[in-house]
């Protein structure tokens, strides 16, 4: 429900219409879309969309301004008159409908969806929705498509512009899904509707209607970069200069971290950002801000974040723990482990909210005394991990143990 410094304040009834509208412009509009858009005073829309209802309206057709006003002050300035908003297809699936409901009551709208982009291509291909991944990435990177190529999985990618359908075939052949078959669908539900198949490899990169999307099916070769499900992936897949918590130490720490849908984690001193790119790779809903000294370091983490799907992840350049001022408060902390007590463990406690995860790791025997004295006056518990890996020795295989890890993790009450 909008606050009410956002919505009217004073109920109005369903004064705004919100329909969705296809390629096929008005034949493919119902008996009550048609009369609403008729019968609206003030019709706010893309000038596609305006363009397709135009036999229709009768008051006063608005484009959107440039940029785009995402608090939507020209449409809550007519609240109480008779406002209709042009949207494609299913105005709630990444579309004005969901910018429109943070500002507008719900029950001061009427909303007449049309098929989505996404169903109007499952329709075509026959492919069932529900076991299809989708994504939009309209006015988003084209890298959010890395962590769902897997093998034999089918993708529905709604893009952006023109040129994406190119890029995207790019970006699979150089990541080892050269192989996949791609099926472009463009201007879906109208009459420059076109359908044709190629594989990412041999995608001729002509440029596409700006409406369409792509059907992916999955094929790997034995070289392709795959991003398992489960944390701990390989240290190899990351960029870095020995400073990363390594696989087995990963996924014990994202254990430890617990990520919950939506959460935002504070990873202090992230050397490769490995730890914050695996919290964002547990949900698209997950958020990060990865906080990192070295400059160098930092750009790794952000071309660390790019490869692995997870764009959206924060880069803070900047000493702990000054740096952590004025962040929003987070939901999970994570310290890594070659540090000591610089002020950052007390710094973070602080800035925790009540229920939140705090883990720390420690390698040197400094920042174990820290934790050691963190737990005395805490409590939380404490951990001693210690890997072994098999290597040569002599003509033979020994264990050789790796340096031991002690791991402090703390819930705040």
């Amino acid at each position: 429900m909008p606050s009410s410094a956002q919505a009217p304040s004073v109920s109005t009834g369903k004064w705004l219409s919100i329909i969705g509208i296809g390629e096929d412009g008005v034949a493919g509009l119902g008996d009550a879309a048609q009369r609403t858009i008729s019968e609206a005073e003030v019709v706010f829309g893309g000038e596609r969309h305006l363009a397709l209802a135009r036999e229709l309206i009768r008051g006063e057709a608005r484009p959107w301004q440039i940029p785009f006003d995402a608090e939507m002050h020209g449409v809550r300035a007519l609240a109480g008159r008779k406002v209709c908003v042009l949207a494609s297809g299913d105005p709630f699936l990444f579309g004005v409908g969901a910018t429109l409901s943070r500002v507008v009551a719900p029950e001061e709208m009427l909303v007449i969806p049309a098929p989505s982009a996404f169903s109007l291509a499952a329709a075509r291909l026959g492919w069932a929705l529900q076991a299809v991944e989708t994504v939009s990435l309209h006015g988003r990177s084209v890298d959010l498509l890395r962590p769902l190529l897997h093998p034999g999985r089918r993708v529905l990618a709604l893009t952006s512009d023109a040129s994406a359908p190119a890029i995207i075939a790019g970006m699979l052949s150089a990541s080892g899904f050269g192989g996949s078959r791609i099926t472009l669908l463009e201007a879906l539900g109208g009459p420059n509707e076109r359908i044709t198949v190629s594989t990412a490899d041999r995608f001729n990169g002509r440029d596409s209607n700006p409406l369409n999307l792509l059907a992916i099916e999955i094929v790997a070769s034995a070289d392709a970069r795959i991003l398992a499900l489960t944390p701990g992936l390989d240290d190899n897949l990351f960029e870095h200069d020995g400073q990363i918590t390594k696989r087995e130490i990963r996924a014990l720490t994202l254990s430890s971290l617990a990520p919950r849908r939506g959460e935002l984690l504070w990873d202090i001193g992230a050397g490769s950002g490995s730890i914050s790119i695996e919290w964002m790779l547990a949900d698209a809903s997950m958020r990060a801000i990865a906080i990192e000294a070295r400059p160098d370091r930092a750009q790794r983490i952000r071309s660390n974040a790019v490869r692995f799907g997870v764009p959206g992840l924060t880069v803070i350049e900047g000493d702990a723990p000054t740096s952590l001022e004025n962040l929003p408060i987070p939901d999970a902390i994570f310290i890594g482990g070659g540090g000591s007590d610089n002020g950052v463990p007390d710094g973070a406690i602080q800035a925790l909210r009540p229920g939140g995860r705090l883990v720390a790791n420690a390698v040197t025997l400094e920042m174990e005394a820290v934790l050691l004295d963190l737990h005395a006056r805490n409590g939380g518990s404490l951990t001693r991990i210690a890997i072994c890996r098999a290597e040569p020795v002599g003509s033979m295989q020994g264990w050789r143990p790796a340096m031991p890890v002690t791991q402090w993790t703390w819930v705040k009450p």
